[in-house]
């Protein structure tokens, strides 16, 4: 291969897909994995969906995708430390219940029916649904080297205090997305000012003068900006409702339930 040719060589390996592989173990034990949503209840329920014009959130909650719970069922902690603190009460479901206490602290354990495996420089961030608080309980996050473990990892979540909580059928449990090894490490943080007379400088004093003059006309109930409501220029895409990943593609050929569209727990 001459000089010349490498770089097209290096390029088109460089535009292949990375294979994010979630290995099933066990044949009747299964969650399914989903694009994360954009939609959030407390979004739809907020006055005229405001939350949605919030482009930073909006593409948060889209990042990545989601595990489901297989079951409907209540867990409650009594505040004791030791695990059979928590009490958990099976309602319905498909399959095995992946959730159950082992840590104590008042710790919500979902174990993963899978082991994912990701390419060499690459790792899981694993945490709770992007934006979507739940009463009494909060997901602990975790970062997971799945281009070399193999082992698989739990997703948990700790209660805030003693009390019941409710995990819907198919409900999330457990948001997922790759991050590089290093990149972290390759960035050093540092202070500057704002050079006045820079192009940077002049786009932000633009932006901000339009944004005091906007809200201020917000305030003195100008008609012009009444009508508006808000200024779209960082809205951008923020209505796309396009996932920002494909779904998991089935790669299995054992017969056993699978999740066609993320939603229904089908057989093939």
């Amino acid at each position: 291969m001459n000089a010349r040719s490498r770089p097209k060589a290096e390029s088109r390996r460089a535009d292949l897909p990375l294979k994010l592989i979630a290995y099933q173990i066990y044949e009747r034990d299964f969650a399914p994995i989903r694009p994360a949503r954009r939609e959030r209840k407390w979004m739809d329920d907020a006055d005229q969906k405001a939350p949605y014009r919030c482009l930073p959130l909006v593409m948060a909650n889209q990042y990545g995708w989601e595990i489901l719970s297989t079951h409907h069922f209540r867990a409650t902690w009594n505040g004791a430390s030791k695990p059979d603190g928590i009490y958990i009460e099976d309602l319905c479901g498909d399959g095995v219940l992946h959730c159950g206490s082992h840590f104590g602290e008042g710790v919500l354990t979902f174990q993963v029916p899978f082991i994912f495996k990701t390419p060499e420089g690459w790792k899981l961030m694993v945490r709770g649904p992007m934006n979507n608080p739940k009463d009494g309980i909060v997901a602990l996050d975790g970062i997971v080297e799945t281009d070399w473990a193999h082992a698989t990892f739990t997703m948990n979540w700790r209660f805030t205090r003693a009390c019941t909580v409710e995990f819907a059928l198919r409900e999330p449990v457990c948001h997922f997305f790759p991050i590089q090894r290093g990149a972290l490490e390759h960035f050093r943080g540092e202070y500057q000012m704002l050079a006045s007379g820079s192009e940077f400088d002049r786009r932000f004093r633009n932006w901000s003068n339009s944004r005091h003059q906007f809200i201020q006309a917000l305030n003195e109930g100008e008609l012009r900006a009444v009508a508006q409501r808000w200024q779209k220029d960082y809205f951008q895409t923020a209505k796309d409702k396009k996932s920002l990943v494909y779904p998991f593609a089935d790669q299995r050929t054992i017969n056993i339930p699978v999740a066609i569209d993320g939603e229904h727990i089908t057989t093939e």
